[in-house]
Formats: structure tokens, sequence, C-alpha cells
């Protein structure tokens, strides 16, 4: 998976940095989502929060079954945790809003260790 070098992405982590730098890693992922998005209105990012995905499969549609954190400027999805250590199952996760949300650029932030830049993975979708 490639790195995301948009200008959006920058902001993002940007914003992201204030609120680890301030918050620390020890908070239930809920904090840092409220206070993400305070930072996202003050640095004029447009974004949906708790974005509603919906599943199609054949005839079968299932409305509205999985929640992405952030969708940021429509173009990328962000996903946030607060565990001790990325696993497989979150890349795919993400992968998988990225095919529901028709998108093609992800971030996973995980805000729970020391320094927020070991908790960023960036995943791009061909």
């Amino acid at each position: 998976m490639a790195l995301i070098t948009l200008p959006e992405v920058s902001t993002i982590i940007g914003c992201a940095m204030r609120v680890h730098t301030a918050l620390g890693p020890g908070l239930l992922e809920s904090a840092y989502q409220e206070c993400l998005a305070y930072e996202f209105d003050q640095s004029g990012l447009r974004f949906d929060r708790h974005k509603r995905l919906s599943l199609n499969y054949g005839t079968v549609h299932l409305p509205r079954v999985y929640v992405a954190d952030f969708i940021v400027e429509n173009a990328v999805l962000l996903e946030l945790k607060t565990v001790d250590h990325l696993l497989p199952v979150h890349t795919a996760q993400v992968v998988t809003y990225l095919r529901l949300a028709k998108l093609k650029k992800g971030l996973i932030l995980n805000f729970r260790v020391t320094h927020l830049k070991d908790g960023i993975r960036s995943i791009i979708l061909p």
C-alpha cells in the first residue's frame, strides 16, 4: 500500500498531532473523535462524522450498516483507534469501508501510542 500524499492528508495528520500532543495516549476513542472534529473545524476541513455506509450484494441491500469515523473532504476515509497495536484486521476494515464508500484513500490513526507518528497507517486502493 502506497503512502497518501494529498494536501488534506497533511492537514488531517497535523490536526491529529495537535490533539495527541494535548491529550496524550490514555483516553477513549470518543474523546479523540470529539477533539479531532473540533480541530477539523478550526482548520477549515469539510468532513462527515460517523458516516454510515451501506452494503449491496446482488439483490440484498443492507442500508447504513457500517460506520466510518470520518470522511474528510469527500476524499479521505479516516478510522480512529485506541489499541495497543494495529492489526491486519484494522487495515481490512478500512479497505472494506473504502470500497463501500467508493473512495481510494484512507488513514488509520491509533492514539494509544507515545508518538502519534508510530500510530499512523495510510491505505490507498488501486
